[in-house]
C-alpha cells in the first residue's frame, strides 16, 4: 500500500485518501485497480458504514436476557431493544412473542468505535462467506470479554453475539424517507468487493477463504 494512510469520516473516506495501490489480502489486482477507478470516477460511490448492529439471543431465559441487556448496555454506552420470537418453537421452549434477545444499533462514532472492538476481538480477520451480495457483513464473537478493555464479571457471565455492519453508499436516504421514497437501483447497492476493500484499508481486516 502507498500513498495517504485513509482516515474515517463519518464513516467513509475521501478520494484525496486512496492509495495509488493496494495489496488485497483476497481480491485480485485488476478488482482492486477497478473498484478505485469507480471510486475516483464519481465519489458518490464510495461507501461508508451505515449502522453496526449487535445483537445477543439467549432463548426463552428471562434471567439471562436481562444479564445480556447489562452486557450490551456496557460494552457500547446504548440502550438495547428486546426482540420477540416470531414464531413457537417446542423443542427450544420457546413461545411466540417471547423476550429472547437484546439488540443495539450503534450509528456515526460510536459504530466505529465498537466494530475497532470487535475487529480486534476476532483478530482482524473475516470470512469471504461472511459478506452478502450487497456487501453486508455479519460476524460472532464467541466471548464478549474477548473485548479490548472487558473484564470477566462473575454475575454476568459471558455472552457470544453477532456483529452485523451495513454498507451503503450517499443517496441512500432516498429509500427511507416518508415522502416520494424510491428504491435503490441494484448498480448503486455496495458490492461484496467493495465492502472487503474498503474494511481492508479501513482496518487492516485479513480476508480469508
Amino acid at each position: 500500500m502507498s500513498g495517504v494512510t485513509p482516515v474515517i469520516r463519518n464513516g467513509s473516506i475521501t478520494i484525496e485518501e486512496l492509495p495509488e495501490s493496494f495489496e488485497s489480502s483476497y481480491l485480485d489486482r485488476a478488482t482492486v485497480n477497478a473498484i478505485f477507478e469507480r471510486w475516483r470516477g464519481n465519489r458518490m460511490l464510495i461507501p461508508r458504514i451505515s449502522k453496526v448492529t449487535v445483537n445477543i439471543c439467549v432463548g426463552g431465559y428471562s434471567e439471562r436476557l436481562d444479564k445480556a441487556v447489562k452486557v450490551l448496555r456496557m460494552l457500547t454506552g446504548q440502550e438495547p431493544s428486546i426482540r420477540r420470537a416470531k414464531q413457537t418453537i417446542k423443542e427450544f421452549g420457546i413461545s411466540r412473542r417471547q423476550p429472547i434477545a437484546a439488540v443495539v444499533t450503534l450509528r456515526g462514532e460510536r459504530s466505529l468505535e465498537f466494530l475497532r472492538k470487535a475487529l480486534y476481538a476476532v483478530n482482524y480477520t473475516l470470512k469471504a462467506s461472511s459478506f452478502d451480495p450487497y456487501g453486508n457483513v455479519a460476524f460472532g464473537i464467541t466471548e464478549h470479554i474477548a473485548l479490548p478493555g472487558v473484564k470477566y464479571d462473575p454475575e454476568l457471565g459471558i455472552f457470544g453475539m453477532d456483529v452485523a455492519v451495513t454498507f451503503e453508499r450517499p443517496g441512500f436516504r432516498v429509500a427511507r424517507r416518508r415522502r416520494c421514497r424510491s428504491t435503490i437501483p441494484r448498480r448503486h447497492r455496495v458490492t461484496r468487493e467493495e465492502a472487503m476493500l474498503f474494511l481492508e484499508l479501513l482496518f487492516g481486516v485479513r480476508i480469508v477463504g
